[in-house]
């Protein structure tokens, strides 16, 4: 239960004085629904006023703060601004100008002959001196309680940032002095203040970097602890060992030996499910690094253990795919059996039947396969496909589907950065796979401007006609399938007309199961040429004879997201081309992306420049499982402090007494504060 001295953080925003129901909207833009959001909406940059005795030509630009006593009127008919001329001591004049609103609230503010204290931007207009809508006008002897720095936050339309200023220190109002959850070393290594008073202070400048530096860390150091309780609790509970005796993998016809890098890895989650504690590795590997192999082992491994397996995807697209594949592998060696949300009625029956009785050797599934009323004799692996739309909270659900909790494999789709592993997966032991299958040429990457469209719908029609295929994804025009949609029917029909309606296949979010299955089928069989597709191709789909993909309007998607589509082609043999189309006008940031994307096939180099490139906030906003990552660490921040609180953290876990002792009780606040939830659902339960 959340300590009650937190209470008051996490009441409704509207329990600040001056928030109605007419500025909760704009705050719930800002995400701001709660007090503590407020509190951690952080000003991201600040108004220097200078104080001035005389006004300057030379301070134009500049926001200056000085005394002003208003002399004459001058207002414009209609709609015009209303100036009201004000002098300084030594008699300069300067123009304050209002637009809107006719000018008898302007002369209330400024009477004619009374010195007010006035703070606004100095700007030149022809050869006068004006200020326009000045921020700040009020008598001179409150002129001290005016700030030489003024924080300016992050805005909405319907609320400035002098209001949110307002809000934040009523919000740091209601903040309670915590007891210290840091390790003392840290603390004084870094000079950092307390958690309170580092809000105070980061609300008031800025610019503080120590203050702002404190609650990132913080925040990352919750993150770590509840990730290590999450990794101590999966250890503590007894699993059983799954010792493989290698009768079924020696049965498997494989056109290949593994690489190093799969063997490696097989052997490392061969060791781990020996074992009687359960399991928790993440597989990274690149784009076509032979991922699935690796997973399939693992499920015989569990199946010679005499358990049964789980093989989850994120989409049905892909569940297919995985099931097609280890079909056709496991013929005569495993019962595999597929289960998504659309299989109904007797087919469902059947499997759920074969499941209970220990008949179905490996499942393979959407989230379907983890529903109430599937009931599994003996599961013993899963397998996690594209780990990124499955958080933290999902992985303990897990737990709960078998008598004793399974071991757990998760996958990767492309490889993710050193620190970002470490703050999404940091109680998982990891295996990468860095080096290619033999025989996979690189894809080669060219940069084409979109106003060579023309030219490339001839050059593929020169490849399907000699016999290749090719994928074409559309661009995302904004953030709804339904614009997506409509791209790609009409980039569809452009390509039906140009080689004939049998020629191209459609696939996109919005199609119903039945017809995109039917449309990849074609695809697949080799019945249609070219697929016309949106990003739901960018996983799972698997054509070798698909050498060609153009993907319009490049710019628009990130680099992880653009590699992942590059990695549809090069599958078979021989060499693939990928065509990035590009707008006519580029930022310095999609520049950079598609050069890079050009420069190299090397997914862990990608993600590491993906993180540099994006900067602070894109790459950890809100990721797909609907987990906020960080709201106060930048991505600029996490190298430096990830490692730091990871050790924190096991230092409190380790030697400290772990929540039980004086800082574990602090640090069991900071869980709650933070809203770590796999770490609070533990302490929840005991």
């Amino acid at each position: 239960m959340r300590p009650e001295l937190l209470n008051p953080l996490f009441a409704e925003i509207t329990a600040l004085k001056g928030v109605g129901p007419a500025l909760a909207r704009p705050l719930e833009r800002l995400k701001i629904a709660r007090v503590i959001d407020m509190l951690f909406h952080l000003p991201t940059g600040w108004v220097d006023r200078v104080p001035r005795d005389e006004l300057d030509a030379a301070d134009a630009g500049r926001v200056i703060a000085i005394e002003l006593t208003a002399v004459e009127y001058r207002t414009s008919s209609g709609r015009g601004p209303t100036r009201a001329l004000a002098a300084d001591r030594a008699g300069n004049v300067v123009a304050l100008t209002y637009f809107g609103g006719g000018s008898g609230w302007v002369r209330k503010l400024l009477p004619v002959g009374e010195p007010r204290f006035v703070s606004g931007k100095l700007e030149t207009y022809g050869e006068a001196l004006q200020i326009v809508h000045p921020d700040i006008v009020v008598p001179p002897e409150q002129a001290e309680t005016v700030d030489g720095r003024e924080a300016i936050y992050p805005q909405s339309e319907g609320i400035n940032s002098r209001r949110l200023s307002n809000f934040s220190a009523q919000a740091i109002e209601r903040a309670p002095d915590l007891a210290e959850w840091i390790e003392p070393s840290v603390l004084e290594r870094h000079q950092w203040s307390g958690w309170r008073e580092a809000l105070r202070r980061v609300h008031a400048d800025p610019a503080d970097a120590k203050a702002r530096a404190r609650l990132a860390y913080d925040e990352v150091f919750a993150n770590q602890l509840a990730l290590l309780l999450v990794r101590g609790e999966a250890r503590a509970k007894r699993g059983r060992a799954l010792a493989g005796d290698g009768a079924l993998r020696a049965r498997l016809n494989l056109p290949y030996s593994p690489t190093g890098a799969q063997s490696r890895a097989i052997a490392e989650i061969e060791g781990d499910l020996a074992q009687p504690r359960p399991m928790l590795r993440l597989l990274q590997g690149d784009v076509g690094s032979g991922k699935t192999l690796v997973a399939l082992m693992a499920l015989l491994v569990a199946v010679e253990g005499g358990a049964q397996g789980a093989l989850l995807a994120p989409t049905e697209i892909l569940a297919r795919q995985h099931y097609d594949n280890l079909s056709r592998m496991l013929s005569g060696i495993a019962r595999v059996a597929i289960l998504t949300g659309r299989d109904k009625g007797r087919v469902r029956e059947s499997t759920l039947m074969g499941l209970a009785s220990g008949e179905i050797d490996i499942l393979v599934g959407t989230h379907a396969i983890f529903q109430e009323s599937v009931n599994y004799r003996d599961l013993g692996l899963v397998v996690v496909d594209e780990q990124h739309r499955f958080g933290v909270a999902q992985r303990m659900l897990l737990q709960a589907k078998a008598e004793r909790p399974p071991h757990l494999l998760v996958m990767t789709a492309t490889p993710i950065p050193r620190t970002l592993t470490l703050a999404q997966y940091g109680e998982m032991d990891v295996s990468r796979l860095d080096e290619m299958p033999p025989g996979r040429e690189p894809i080669e990457t060219r940069v084409v401007s979109d106003d060579r469209l023309s030219e490339v719908v001839e050059a593929l029609g020169r490849h399907i006609e000699g016999g290749g295929q090719a994928y074409w994804v559309c661009p995302l025009v904004e953030e709804s399938e339904k614009s997506d949609m409509a791209a790609a029917e009409a980039r569809a029909e452009t390509l039906r007309t140009r080689f004939g309606a049998d020629a191209i296949a459609l696939v996109h979010g919005r199609m119903k199961a039945p017809e995109k299955d039917a449309e990849m089928a074609r695809f697949s069989a080799g019945r249609a040429g070219v697929l016309v597709a949106t990003t739901v191709i960018e996983v799972g789909v698997d054509v070798p004879n698909a050498t060609l993909i153009v993907i319009e309007h490049a710019d628009r998607f990130g680099l992880a997201q653009l590699h992942q589509l590059r990695g549809r082609v090069g599958r078979g043999g021989g060499r693939s081309i990928c065509l990035l189309l590009r707008g006519g006008t580029l930022s310095e940031t999609s520049r950079a992306r598609l050069a890079l994307m050009r420069e190299t096939n090397d997914g862990f180099r990608i993600a590491e420049e993906d993180l540099r490139l994006r900067g602070a906030g894109e790459l950890l906003g809100t990721r797909q499982s609907g987990e906020a990552v960080f709201r106060l660490a930048t991505p600029e921040m996490l190298g430096e402090l990830l490692p730091m609180a990871n050790a924190d953290a096991r230092l409190l876990i380790d030697r400290d007494g772990g929540l039980n002792g004086p800082r574990g009780a602090a640090a069991r606040t900071a869980l709650y504060l933070f809203e770590r939830d796999a770490g609070v659902a533990l302490l929840r339960s005991g």
